[in-house]
Parts: C-alpha cells; sequence; structure tokens
C-alpha cells in the first residue's frame, strides 16, 4: 500500500461533475445555508432505467415500487411516479406523500406492519395491502365494507435457511391464513405472495421464490387466484470506488486494534470486532460497504438462478411461463449515489495525544443509518494550498455529547481543514439522510434541495419545490395497470397456469 490507507468513495460523474464547479456549491450553500442534503433525481431516473432494463428483457409482467421510506425527498418520489413506476408506502404520512406526489392509488402498496387507523386509510383508497401478519389479514376482513374487495399480497418468511425474521406470517402459519383468505374471499382479494430478505445471497432469494410458488399453487387448490410473485427490495449499493483500497483499510484496521501500527479508531472502537489470543474476530458493522456488486446485477442473477423443483428452469422462465407478474420493492438501489450532504467546518482543534478532531456543523444522525459506521472517506472542498503529507482526522459532530463523533475511523485529509470548507459525504440518499435524523439541542433538521443538470447548467431548488421536466411522456407500462381497488385480468386473457415442476 502507498500512502495511508484511504476509502475512496464512488462519486456518480453527474455529481462528481456538480462538486468540481466549486462555485456553484459555494452559491448553493450561500442560499440555503449549512448543512444540506443534495438530491439527483437524474440519477435516480438512471437507476430506475437499469432495474427496469433487466426486467423487460425476461419478464412481460413486472412491477417496480419504490420504497419510499429510504429517504423522505418528495423529488424523488415525483420522478418515480412520472417515469411510471409503482411506490410502496409504510405510513400514512408516507401514503399522503404518494399521493399529493401523483400516484394513482391501484400504483400505491403497502408495506411493514400497520396499525388499524392506517388500514382503513388503505382500504379507503383502494391501495394494495401488503400484510404483515394474521391479526392484519383478519382486521382488513372485517373493515373492509360489504362491496369492497380489499386487495392483498400475503408476506411470507421463516424461510429454511434464512435468519428468522420479525416480519411476515411464518410458513407454519399459512394453514391459518389460507382458512382466513377462504372464508373472506368476498371481501380480500389475494394477488400473491410477498418476501423480503435483506441479503447478497442468490441461494436465499432462490429458496424464498420456491416456496411461494409452491405457495401458489397451494392457493389454486384453496380456489384462490394469485397472479403476484414480489421478491421485496434489499438489493445492494455499491459505496467504495476501489475495492483494493478497502480491503486494505481493513487490514490495516485490524492490525491496528492489535496494537500494530498508528490507532485508527476513535476510543477504541472496535466496530463489533472482538479480540482474542492475539487475533481479530467476528464480522464488522460495517461489511456491506465491502459490497462491489450493483442492484441490477443482482437483480440480473436472481432472474437467471435455476429452479430445482421447476425442471432447471430460471426464475424468470417460470415466471413468465405460468403469466405471473412479478413484483420488487427497491429502496437503496434506486437511491444509490443520487444524494449526497454537504456540511461546513467550523474549526478544527488538537487534543493532548495529538488526534485531530474536524468539527462540523452536523450531527453523526444525518449522515449515520442506525450504528453503523459509513466506510467510506468524506471530501474535503478546501481552498488552501496541501501542507506536507496527508494529514488524519475524526470528523466531530455539533452535539454537546461524546458520542457525536461522525466519523468513529481516522480519515486521512490531503490537507488540515479551515473553517468555512465544504465536506461532502458522499451516497448519502439511502437512509444515511433520514433514519435517525433529530432535531437534537433545537437544531434544526438540514434542508433536502434537488439538483438537475439543464441545459449545461446545474439548477437548485428546494426538494419540496422539485418538478420532472416535461417533455416526453413516461414509458408505458407492457401490461395494463390493474382496475380499480379489485385487480382484474382483461376480458379474454388467458387464465394463469399454477407453476409445474416439469420442465
Amino acid at each position: 500500500m502507498t500512502g495511508p490507507p484511504a476509502l475512496p468513495p464512488k462519486i456518480h460523474p453527474l455529481v462528481r461533475a456538480f462538486l468540481d464547479r466549486r462555485d456553484t456549491v459555494d452559491d448553493t450553500l450561500a442560499r440555503f445555508g449549512s448543512p444540506v442534503h443534495l438530491v439527483f433525481p437524474q440519477v435516480y431516473t438512471e437507476n430506475l432505467k437499469r432495474l427496469r432494463a433487466v426486467l423487460e428483457a425476461q419478464l412481460p409482467r413486472h412491477r417496480i415500487c419504490y420504497a419510499h421510506k429510504v429517504n423522505r425527498s418528495r423529488a424523488f418520489v415525483r420522478t418515480a411516479e412520472h417515469a411510471g413506476a409503482s411506490v410502496d408506502v409504510a405510513s400514512p404520512r408516507e401514503l399522503a406523500s404518494a399521493v399529493g406526489a401523483g400516484f394513482a392509488t391501484t400504483r400505491i402498496e403497502a408495506t411493514g406492519p400497520k396499525g388499524e387507523e392506517f388500514l382503513r386509510e388503505l382500504i379507503e383508497c383502494g391501495a394494495t395491502v401488503n400484510v404483515d401478519n394474521l391479526w392484519e389479514l383478519a382486521r382488513v376482513a372485517e373493515l373492509a365494507g360489504a362491496n369492497t374487495k380489499v386487495p392483498v399480497l400475503l408476506r411470507v418468511s421463516d424461510f429454511p435457511g434464512t435468519p428468522v425474521s420479525r416480519f411476515g406470517v411464518p410458513l407454519p402459519h399459512l394453514d391459518r391464513a389460507f382458512e382466513l383468505l377462504t372464508a373472506h374471499r368476498d371481501r380480500i382479494a389475494l394477488l400473491g405472495f410477498a418476501f423480503h430478505i435483506d441479503s447478497g445471497e442468490t441461494t436465499e432469494r432462490v429458496r424464498a421464490i420456491e416456496a411461494c410458488l409452491a405457495l401458489i399453487e397451494q392457493a389454486y387448490g384453496h380456489g384462490l387466484s394469485p397472479t403476484v410473485l414480489d421478491i421485496g427490495g434489499g438489493f445492494r449499493q455499491v459505496f467504495t470506488a476501489d475495492a483494493t483500497a478497502f480491503d486494505g483499510y481493513v487490514h490495516a484496521l485490524r492490525e491496528a486494534l492489535l496494537g500494530r501500527g498508528e490507532p485508527m479508531t476513535w476510543s477504541n472502537n472496535t466496530f463489533g470486532y472482538h479480540l482474542d489470543n492475539g487475533a481479530v474476530h467476528g464480522t464488522p458493522v460495517f461489511h456491506k460497504y465491502a459490497n462491489t456488486v450493483a442492484a441490477h446485477h443482482m437483480l440480473a442473477d436472481v432472474l437467471a438462478a435455476p429452479l430445482e423443483r421447476h425442471g432447471g428452469r430460471t426464475v424468470a422462465r417460470v415466471a413468465a411461463d405460468n403469466l405471473l407478474e412479478l413484483w420488487i420493492e427497491p429502496g437503496k438501489a434506486l437511491v444509490d449515489h443520487a444524494g449526497i450532504t454537504v456540511a461546513r467546518v467550523v474549526f478544527v482543534k488538537e487534543l493532548a495525544d495529538g488526534t485531530v478532531l474536524v468539527h462540523l456543523d452536523l450531527s453523526r444522525d444525518s449522515v449515520t443509518p442506525a450504528d453503523q459506521e459509513v466506510m467510506v472517506d468524506p471530501v474535503l472542498l478546501s481552498s488552501g494550498a496541501p501542507e506536507s503529507g496527508p494529514v488524519g482526522v475524526y470528523f466531530a459532530g455539533r452535539l454537546c455529547l461524546e458520542r457525536d463523533m461522525i466519523t468513529n475511523h481516522k480519515v486521512w485529509l490531503p490537507t488540515r481543514p479551515q473553517p468555512g470548507d465544504p465536506v461532502i459525504f458522499p451516497n448519502t440518499a439511502a437512509y444515511h439522510s433520514d433514519l435517525s435524523a433529530a432535531p437534537a439541542s433545537m437544531h434544526p433538521l438540514p434542508d433536502k434541495l434537488a439538483v438537475v443538470l439543464r441545459a449545461g447548467t446545474f439548477q437548485v431548488c428546494r426538494d419540496s419545490d422539485y418538478e420532472p421536466a416535461r417533455g416526453a411522456p413516461p414509458p408505458q407500462r407492457r401490461v395494463p395497470p390493474r382496475a380499480p381497488r379489485v385487480p382484474q385480468p382483461p376480458s379474454g386473457r388467458q387464465a394463469p397456469r399454477r407453476p409445474t415442476g416439469a420442465p
């Protein structure tokens, strides 16, 4: 390794072009203040097109539901609606956001645990209810009006070889679910079965798909006609621009934890590792940041995976042969590299042991999801001349709490920051900016702005004011949208075949 350990971030060319125009960055901070979250709808559109291209190449029937919970941005929701996608909401406010962004309720599904008031709203507006548990299923039947048939997906969990999940109906409880579905077929329209596995392992998803296909066949035995296979989201992001450098940093970090070389963590943080008999063991909390496989490649791998119970035919082939509509619920994959956070340096201080702290007008919870450590280097936009050699620093937040360390791992910068210098936190749109953010100490949450490149000029506006450019109409879905409230196949369409094991 030449030079100090580094975690260079992958940055989209459009975002890089924006950062390279320092006058535009400075103007944005002068107009809107610091810190700010910047979202790039054009990058979102690219991500959507890549996923859509994978599906369209193999499946005539499919639906992409943007997982709204990944980011509160209205610009992203408007972009999804304009592009003809659907949306996945997880709260009454997300439902209102989706409706306000122009989504017809036939393009809205609701996932996650839902209280009774939320269920009432969903039933009233005709959105699809992705049922999380048996209580929800029973309440949907009870709350539905006499002339209302509620479209539902049944989320399933407890697949063989997968970790236990708090979400979904466990496979051993499906008999009770079928009892409810058949007893209330006049009020519930079972669209199909769903699952969500937050894993990069294709084999885990394939096992879940095979289980859901078996459930679809079983449903036909109960006189039901499901046509949807929902494989959820959880498709990973690619944060690092250099996998070798990432591995080198982790190696240096492990050596430092053993006392070999310069300390690299704040307050002896081990990031989930544990030391035993002179060795470092365990899986670090930042392991997902090592991923190098893009979401659309992960999706392609899933669709191309052979199914043993179906004669070795691929997932895509079995779904197409049985006229099933495949749904996905990407969140992280759609906002990957479509957002950054910018904060200014307030001051720099040096501790008694020589540790350098760079204090920002930002708190850790605005750029870090939950208790994870974000293992990519922030980018310093410095106007000063580089010093002789890099300087190792930790970034500290604005709260008067010891825990408000924005980075607990050491970051080497090309020069010592100066007050007022902008610091860029890359790829913060997926949960990083919203999941844990709180107005602690009465600090307001960072403003959210939308950035677009039009006619060679970057335009910046408040996220709430963003509208997609007028022009060519959004792409039309290859499958007609479902009818309101009770999804029905067009008259004369061939009925879906039951999944079979025969090739």
